[in-house]
């Protein structure tokens, strides 16, 4: 069936549909609420099938491409809403806006439920009636925690009122020991009162800290001093300086988009209580037929509320116009079982607010240099590339004879490595091929929750790059990908004196490029980059290893026979939770009695 037989037959349901070019690479995913008018409106009929006159560039670029379509119906238009956001994530469409930073952001929460509430943090929603959020806190959360455990004796751990009897925080003063009746609930509350008079007023916090800080280095204790004065540090870039008075205890998040030439800034406020307590922002890369304001708002507040936030205010103030405004609304209504206002402040205190938020998206828009020939675009017009890759992802993995067996990967952003979003993982696989695929499946599996990046980068040849090909190309997923490997001489990894003689593979070239090339050592930072975070997580896991062995060759099983056991169950835990006749099947009756006693005995 052609696209415009595939057009005429489209249903009159909800849905999410996908637009593929000639080579069936995927080009867009859109939603509707009616697929057939939808879809239709982008074309026009006569006298042939072309985009419709009234597009804006970029869309009428896309539809140019076009060559056929798929659909998906749902029951409702929430329904396709999330599924839109869920397949862009996954599917990084050519054409569509892809927000990655949609993770949630840390709480301070308190349990009023408990006798004698504590402070701790979380991410989630918990389980009680009697619970208290404070935040979002985009950074310092945990500093501000371990600030007012340091200043108040608090209960310090969950575990101190379950012991029953004081402990050595009592001895330190750094409890008053309710767990013994040393004091009153009401009295514990004046503390608890006072730590929540902190995280509304970070200034006296601050102040607290200064004085401690300076009291620890007249005491010559300067290295508690130090790390006051890093947490001070911390605090204080958390802390958001505004002049503004709300004068209402009232509870709002703000977002707002600005345009770059080839970036965009989101930027996110959260007042609570009538108070601007925390902001953060991302940067989108953008390209001039893709200077689209609404898909991006729409990216940023569906990624943002689809997480299951502990709090979600009844009002969100947004910086523009939305066509899917309505839309949006639904969905976080619909999500948090309550009513979600979007609106546009025009006067007011909320217009002041707004207006700081677009002066800061100007400022940070400036701080990001938007040179027209960078090392990016180097790369991209190096291979070939459509688009300018800024996020990057290499792949390593690292075992010693089969033994403790890992992967990692690791994350180039724009300008920096982002350690937050490494990842190790032990693999099961033998041989480096199957690693290598072990490892690149675990990642394709978690696009949903982490999107797939610009380029991959593969610590290995060209087989090891058709292979990477071949698990994208299974779940509908065009990354841009190369290879590096070191050159062979007589069958040897070649490294000159002083130089690394490494070799670039697209799917369709090898680039030799001189050892001094900008393209190739950046290409070999990632790759080093992967390669220590591999051999640091293969020693750690090593050393583990090497300790359970140790277990078991004390009661006379060698590690050979060790091998031999881990190599058959896969990790230690299995061996040791497994029973004789399962033992059997690997050691002698004689042997597997003994480590079968021998795990028995410790678990007593």
């Amino acid at each position: 069936m052609n696209l415009d037989e595939k057009l005429q037959q489209l249903p009159t349901s909800a849905g999410v549909y996908q637009y593929f070019d000639k080579d069936g690479k995927l080009l867009y995913i859109g939603k509707a609420k009616v697929l057939k008018n939808r879809v239709k409106s982008y074309f026009k009929f006569t006298p042939t099938l072309a985009p419709a006159d009234k597009l804006g560039p970029r869309i009428y670029k896309m539809i140019s491409e076009v060559q056929s379509l798929e659909y998906i119906v749902v029951d409702n238009e929430n329904d396709a809403l999330i599924l839109e956001n869920s397949l862009i994530k996954q599917l990084k469409p050519k054409y569509n806006i892809l927000l990655r930073d949609d993770k949630t952001y840390p709480y301070i929460y308190i349990d009023y439920s408990e006798d004698f509430p504590r402070l701790d943090i979380t991410r989630k929603v918990l389980k009680g009636k009697g619970i208290k959020y404070f935040g979002p806190y985009s950074t310092g959360a945990r500093d501000m925690l371990d600030s007012i455990y340091e200043i108040l004796p608090l209960v310090q751990k969950k575990s101190c009122i379950k012991a029953g009897k004081a402990c050595l925080f009592y001895q330190m003063e750094k409890c008053l020991a309710p767990c013994e009746g040393k004091v009153s609930k009401d009295e514990y509350k004046k503390l608890l009162d006072e730590a929540i008079g902190f995280l509304q007023n970070k200034t006296t916090l601050l102040s607290k800290l200064q004085d401690k800080m300076i009291s620890l280095s007249t005491k010559m204790r300067f290295e508690e001093a130090m790390d006051l004065r890093d947490r001070i540090k911390t605090i204080e870039k958390s802390q958001v300086q505004s002049t503004l008075d709300f004068a209402k205890d009232e509870d709002y998040d703000l977002f707002t988009v600005k345009l770059g030439v080839s970036k965009a800034v989101v930027i996110r406020m959260f007042i609570r209580g009538g108070k601007l307590i925390s902001t953060n922002h991302n940067y989108i890369n953008i390209s001039q037929d893709m200077q689209e304001l609404d898909e991006i708002y729409k990216s940023a507040l569906v990624n943002y509320y689809s997480s299951d936030l502990p709090f979600v205010p009844k009002n969100i103030l947004i910086g523009d116009t939305l066509e899917e405004i309505e839309d949006i609304e639904a969905f976080i209504s619909s999500k948090y079982s309550m009513k979600v206002k979007l609106s546009i402040p025009k006067i007011g205190i909320k217009k002041q607010l707004l207006d700081v938020a677009f002066k800061n998206c100007d400022e940070l828009l400036k701080l990001q240099k938007d040179t027209k020939i960078t090392l990016y675009d180097d790369i991209k017009k190096l291979f070939s590339f459509e688009s300018e890759a800024k996020r990057f992802e290499c792949f390593d993995n690292s075992h010693m004879m089969g033994q403790a067996t890992v992967g990692a990967m690791i994350v180039w952003d724009d300008n920096n490595f982002t350690k937050d979003d490494y990842r190790l993982y032990n693999l099961e696989q033998k041989d480096e091929y199957a690693q290598m695929r072990e490892l690149l499946t675990r990642r394709v599996e978690k696009f949903e929750q982490n999107p797939p990046p610009d380029m991959w980068v593969i610590d290995g040849g060209l087989t090891l790059l058709k292979l990477a090909n071949d698990i994208c190309q299974s779940v509908g997923v065009n990354i841009d990908m190369v290879a590096i490997s070191k050159e062979k001489v007589d069958a040897k990894a070649h490294r000159a004196k002083g130089s690394a003689k490494d070799i670039l593979y697209t799917l369709d070239d090898i680039f030799k490029l001189s050892t001094s090339d900008k393209r190739l050592q950046f290409c070999q930072r990632l790759r080093d980059e992967a390669h220590r975070s591999a051999i640091n997580f293969h020693k750690k896991q090593k050393r583990k290893e090497d300790k359970q062995i140790s277990l078991l060759d004390i009661k006379g099983i060698g590690k050979a026979k060790v091998t031999k056991l881990l190599n058959y169950f896969g990790t230690f835990e299995l061996v040791k939770n497994s029973s004789v006749d399962q033992l059997k099947e690997v050691l002698n009756e004689k042997d597997s009695i003994l480590i079968y006693n021998h795990f028995k005995d410790m678990d007593k």
